[in-house]
């Protein structure tokens, strides 16, 4: 059986995974779900000081606090940042990185670099007007929509995503990754893509290209950017059949 460590993306905590995590139990599996700091239940700990480095340190302070070992560490959306760092760094406790709906980072690569340069200044301004200079709020349903599907998110599971999410120390957006160090050729790899990834990987984007080969293992779920929530189950069937 595996041991799983469930990184969540942007805005959200551990509880983003619960159905997932819990499904995983179900199945013989440990799933360890990370709440980084700033967000949810630890958001009184995040401050202006809060960055990728700090998110980082999250998840092999987890890793090695509870001495876990032959983990599959997994990535969504944002967190394909901080677990890029982490991957490098867990030596020989890593098993397999799986990414969902993201993919790694590479050195000196912020989320920033993602955007068009004037939804970055956009995200700017509002950070320092409306967010205390450090706190990146998450966008209206159908802001968000525009950039993320939100495939399989219906009323109830919208209303909870927005009802839970936290603030996103700005951070952790501006701050690139420092070092994305290859955690080796015995770490499996894996990616999970959604709707709008898959669309990207089947267009043979020279940039992507490398996630369509081998040692990457590709699974496919039909589902929008936030399969933990609009498809628990299924994505806990992905990551079971990752392992088995």
């Amino acid at each position: 059986m595996a041991t799983f460590v469930l990184v969540p993306g942007a805005w959200l905590g551990a509880w983003a995974w619960d159905e997932t995590a819990r499904v995983l139990r179900e199945r013989g599996h440990t799933a360890v779900a990370v709440t980084l700091t700033g967000l949810a239940e630890r958001a009184d700990l995040g401050g202006p000081q809060t960055d990728l480095e700090t998110h980082i340190g999250d998840i092999t302070d987890l890793v090695e606090g509870q001495d876990l070992r032959g983990i599959t560490l997994v990535a969504h959306s944002y967190a394909a940042a901080p677990v890029t760092g982490a991957a490098g760094r867990l030596g020989d406790r890593l098993e397999r990185v799986a990414y969902v709906d993201s993919a790694p980072f590479a050195a000196g690569m912020g989320m920033l670099d993602l955007m068009p340069p004037q939804v970055a200044d956009q995200l700017r301004e509002q950070v320092t007007v409306f967010g205390d200079g450090w706190r990146l709020a998450m966008p209206p349903i159908d802001v968000l929509g525009l950039s993320s599907s939100l495939d399989g998110l219906d009323d109830g599971r919208r209303e909870r995503l927005l009802a839970r999410a936290t603030p996103q120390p700005f951070g952790t957006y501006t701050q690139r990754l420092a070092e994305a160090v290859d955690p080796g050729p015995g770490v499996d790899r894996v990616l999970v893509a959604c709707h709008d990834f898959k669309a990207l990987l089947d267009a043979g984007m020279p940039m992507l290209a490398y996630l369509n080969q081998p040692p990457w293992r590709r699974f496919d779920l039909p589902t929008g950017h936030w399969p933990m929530l609009s498809a628990p189950v299924e994505l806990a069937d992905v990551l079971d059949s990752a392992v088995s």
